[in-house]
């Protein structure tokens, strides 16, 4: 079976947070999924020989973490405690790794830390530092929700008139829905 990701391309950390929907369920449940994911991610991180269950363990807990915290700060709040921790926990297996902190003026910051590393713990230390990315970067307030019915993955608009995760699929759904409300008026 072929898994088709419903959006890539966006920040890493975005495109792990999408892999997990109402709609399409989890696209990364199983080590295959992950792999067939870490695949389509080609040149963005270190590739792996397989994937483990513990793995996947941790990329799990680095999206769930991502997904919580990324919430918080798009509405302007401090991300809850356990997020943070989680996150840091992930960076922290990284022979290079920031640590996420709330500043006093409301933002994050993520200073610079040296270390040995565990590799088999280097795929989440990779995905929390793109997380790490994403939060610091001030244009994390711009990250939207696709406004297509029923959708709800996020993406960066590179243009602020973006509204779809995917033009062609979700905008298509919306422009045909009008269309189509337009032209059955007059037939009920």
């Amino acid at each position: 079976m072929t898994v088709t990701f419903p959006l890539l391309g966006e920040p890493l950390a975005l495109d792990l947070v999408n892999t997990r929907s109402p709609a399409f369920g989890d696209l990364i449940a199983t080590p295959a999924g992950l792999a067939a994911w870490l695949a389509e991610q080609a040149g963005r991180l270190t590739p792996l020989a397989a994937v483990t269950d513990a793995e996947l363990t941790r990329v799990h807990a680095v999206r769930e973490a991502v997904r919580a915290a990324l919430e918080a700060v798009r509405r302007g709040e401090r991300p809850p405690a356990g997020t943070l921790r989680v996150l840091n926990g992930a960076l922290a297996a990284a022979p290079a790794h920031r640590a996420l902190a709330w500043t006093a003026d409301g933002g994050l910051t993520a200073p610079a830390h040296r270390q040995a590393a565990d590799p088999a713990r280097r795929l989440a230390a990779e995905l929390a530092e793109a997380a790490a990315d994403l939060l610091t970067d001030p244009r994390v307030g711009d990250v939207r929700g696709c406004e297509g019915a029923e959708c709800v993955l996020l993406f960066l608009p590179a243009n602020p008139r973006r509204r779809w995760c995917v033009a062609g699929v979700c905008g298509n759904r919306a422009r045909v829905a009008r269309y189509y409300a337009r032209h059955t008026k007059g037939e009920a």
